[in-house]
C-alpha cells in the first residue's frame, strides 16, 4: 500500500482520491487476494466466511477490545452519513446471498453500488474542501514526500509477490486445518480466516483509542466492512461463483447485520464506546466464536 500510496501522489492523482481508494482498497487488498485463491482452489466457502467473518469481527472485536483500553470517545465526530451506506451495502449484499448463489453479475451490481458510493464520497469531500481536491499528506496513509523512487518499486515488487504467496499459503493452511480437525472450510473463513485478516485494522484501532481518536477508529471499521462486501466479493465473483451455504441465510448473515445495528447508539445517539461496551462486544464475539464451531 505504500508503494501504491507514493506512485500514485508522484503521478500526480489528487490526494484526496488517493485516500478514498488507494489507501481503502490496500487495506483490503490482503482480504481480496484470500477471497480470490479460495474461489480458484475449489473452496469458495472460505471465501465467502472471511467477508462475514471479517465483519463481524470488525465491529465486536475490533472495537470491543480497544473499549478496554480506554474509552473511545466516539460522541464527537459525525459518522452517520457512512454508517448509513454500511447498512445500505449490508442489505444490498445479503439480498444478493438469497438468490442462492453469488455470481459475476453479483458481483457487477456490488461493484456498480461501490463505484456509487466512491463518487459519493468524492462530492462531498470536494464541497467540504471548498470544491478542492488538495488533502494535506500528512491525512494519507503511508504518504512519505521523501521516499525515494527505488524504494516505491521495492514496495510495490515486495507487495506484489507477497501478497499472493501469503493469500495462498494461508488459505493451503486453512483447508489442511480444517480436513484435520474435521470442520467445513466456511468455518474456517468465518473465525480462524477471518480474525487473521482482521487483525491490521484492530492494530490500527488499538493505536487510534490510544490516540483518542475515536473517528479514526469508527471510520477505520465502517470503511473496511463497506469494502469487504462491495469491492472484496464484488471482485471474487469475477473469478468464479459463490455458492451461498444455508448456514449464512439463517445465521451468519444475521449475526453481521445485527452486529452492525449494534453501532446505532455511537453513530446516532453520539455515545462513547466505554470499557462496559467493550467488555459487551468481546464477550458477544466469543459467544459466536463458540456457537459456529460447536
Amino acid at each position: 500500500m505504500k508503494g501504491a500510496v507514493n506512485l500514485s501522489l508522484r503521478l500526480g492523482v489528487p490526494a484526496l482520491i488517493v485516500s478514498l481508494t488507494i489507501v481503502a482498497f490496500g487495506t483490503s487488498a490482503p482480504e481480496l487476494l484470500i477471497s480470490v485463491q479460495a474461489i480458484l482452489d475449489g473452496v469458495p466457502g472460505l471465501a465467502l466466511g472471511n467477508v462475514v467473518g471479517s465483519n463481524v469481527a470488525n465491529i465486536l472485536l475490533v472495537l470491543g477490545i480497544p473499549a478496554l483500553l480506554a474509552t473511545m470517545h466516539t460522541s464527537e465526530h459525525d459518522t452517520r452519513s457512512s454508517y448509513l451506506q454500511m447498512i445500505a451495502a449490508s442489505v444490498l449484499f445479503i439480498g444478493l446471498c438469497f438468490m442462492g448463489i453469488l455470481t459475476s453479475v453479483s458481483g457487477v451490481i456490488l461493484l456498480a453500488a461501490l463505484a456509487a458510493m466512491l463518487i459519493y464520497a468524492v462530492v462531498v469531500a470536494r464541497r467540504h474542501r471548498s470544491a478542492s481536491l488538495d488533502l494535506d499528506l500528512a491525512e494519507v496513509e503511508g504518504a512519505d514526500p521523501s521516499i525515494s523512487w527505488p524504494l516505491i518499486v521495492l514496495f510495490l515488487g515486495l507487495g506484489i509477490i507477497g501478497l499472493p504467496l501469503g493469500a495462498n499459503l494461508l488459505v493451503d493452511g486453512s483447508t489442511n486445518i480444517a480436513t484435520r480437525i474435521g470442520v467445513s472450510d466456511t468455518v474456517i473463513g468465518l473465525t480462524l480466516v477471518a480474525i487473521g485478516t482482521s487483525l491490521p485494522e484492530l492494530a490500527t484501532t488499538v493505536m487510534a483509542a490510544l490516540r483518542r481518536q475515536a473517528d479514526v477508529a469508527l471510520g477505520n471499521v465502517i470503511g473496511s466492512n463497506m469494502f469487504n462486501l462491495l469491492a472484496i466479493i464484488g471482485v471474487a465473483t469475477l473469478f468464479g461463483p459463490i455458492p451461498v451455504d444455508q448456514q449464512f441465510l439463517t445465521f451468519d448473515l444475521w449475526i453481521m447485520l445485527g452486529a452492525s445495528l449494534l453501532l446505532i447508539p455511537f453513530v446516532f445517539m453520539r455515545r462513547n464506546i466505554t470499557r462496559v461496551w467493550g467488555i459487551g462486544f468481546s464477550a458477544a464475539y466469543v459467544a459466536y466464536l463458540f456457537v459456529v464451531l460447536a
